[in-house]
């Protein structure tokens, strides 16, 4: 194998790169990547960001000179609009046909969007700054959505001296994913810092003066943020063959096709550990399902199965959010340790009394530890 092209040039894609060249290949890497900046750190865009405490400078994964030790072919700015992989061809934008023996998507998510015009998103750098021009004392905001994403975003803007509205289609925000005990302490966070947090709302359109919701009512905002999840950036894959099913479909090897792999946000696998398959937007999973496509494409008499135990952390005002594990699909949620009401616990989730995640919220990383590794040490299904 000597010519492999890495389609995503964030964390997931910049892992496996490094990876190729880490585990002895010698051949080409292709690096594709749609942003003209050098790959950078997504999660601070929504926390010290849009805060103003860091310099986009600091969101740098990787400098020039460490790129030039990779050896790279590095393509920014280029966009991979189809794939044939018959003749194993990636198409760009503008015609250029690049070819390979390996393949590596690694293409990421963008927003969802709603009907209607403005309104801003934030999933790169470019969006995180913009949106923070805007914000500022008495400003008013209205976030879509809230999800962590959209949580993240209304502490900070609170924190700014926003006047914040914060709307969620479910009756307990977070309640899919954390439980509705978890979601409702979340929830009253809002509250008690000012957000408008209103439920159960659903918002038909953005307009110039605010959003509108579904029973006709203007929420006015001087800006809006639309925080109401991603979608798999898979159309130029919609020619391939491939299959594609709310992402990149791969096997328990991040295996979409032989000599193609998914990696990161774009990719669907089915995780052994948890016997089922997801979909993990989360930066921790990026890199590990980067590294671990490199080693499977490299080295196909020695794959392993990519089975992670999932982490993700969220900070909203003084609340450090962190969990283990696949919480969604839970049925059963134990507090363990600690007391909701002054927001320092940690959870246990169950599934047909099988341990699948645990969560702290206010507690020491030590707190998750032990049953990080009980997840980890329970039999693949």
């Amino acid at each position: 194998m000597n010519r492999i092209v890495v389609v995503g040039a964030s964390a997931a894609g910049l892992a496996a790169a490094e990876t190729l060249r880490r585990e002895g290949h010698s051949g080409s890497v292709t690096l594709v990547g749609e942003e003209l900046d050098f790959p950078y750190d997504r999660p601070p865009l929504s926390k010290q960001i849009l805060a103003g405490e860091w310099e986009a400078e600091r969101l740098v994964l990787r400098t020039k000179e460490d790129f030039d030790r990779l050896d790279l072919d590095l393509r920014l700015g280029a966009v991979a609009v189809g794939l044939d992989p018959g003749a194993r061809l990636v198409r760009l934008v503008g015609g250029e046909q690049l070819g390979y023996d390996g393949l590596i998507v690694a293409t990421g998510v963008r927003p969802r969007r709603l009907p209607g015009r403005g309104g801003h998103v934030l999933r790169t750098l470019r969006d995180a700054v913009e949106l923070r021009k805007r914000l500022g004392p008495g400003r008013r905001l209205v976030v879509v959505g809230a999800g962590f994403l959209g949580a993240e975003v209304a502490a900070v803007a609170r924190g700014l001296g926003c006047e914040v509205t914060l709307l969620e289609p479910a009756p307990v925000p977070l309640a899919h994913a954390v439980g509705e005990q978890v979601g409702r302490v979340l929830s009253e966070a809002h509250r008690e810092h000012g957000v408008d947090l209103r439920t159960g709302v659903a918002v038909t359109e953005v307009t110039d003066f605010g959003v509108t919701l579904s029973g006709g009512e203007l929420v006015a905002a001087d800006e809006v943020l639309i925080a109401i999840g991603s979608v798999p950036n898979t159309e130029w894959l919609i020619d391939s063959g491939l299959p594609i099913d709310d992402g990149l479909v791969c096997d328990a090897f991040s295996a979409a096709a032989p000599q193609i792999y998914g990696a990161g946000d774009v990719a669907r696998w089915h995780n052994p550990r948890f016997g089922v398959s997801m979909r993990i937007e989360h930066r921790t999973n990026a890199a590990e399902q980067g590294m671990a496509a490199a080693r499977n494409l490299l080295h196909p008499d020695a794959r392993t199965p990519f089975t992670p135990v999932p982490y993700f952390w969220s900070d909203q005002y003084d609340m450090k959010i962190q969990a283990y594990g696949y919480l969604r699909g839970h049925d059963t949620v134990e507090i363990t340790e600690g007391d909701l009401a002054g927001r320092r616990f940690l959870a246990t989730y169950r599934k047909q009394g099988r341990l699948v995640g645990a969560l702290a919220v206010g507690l020491s990383p030590k707190a998750l530890r032990p049953w990080r590794q009980a997840l980890i040490t329970q039999e693949l299904q």
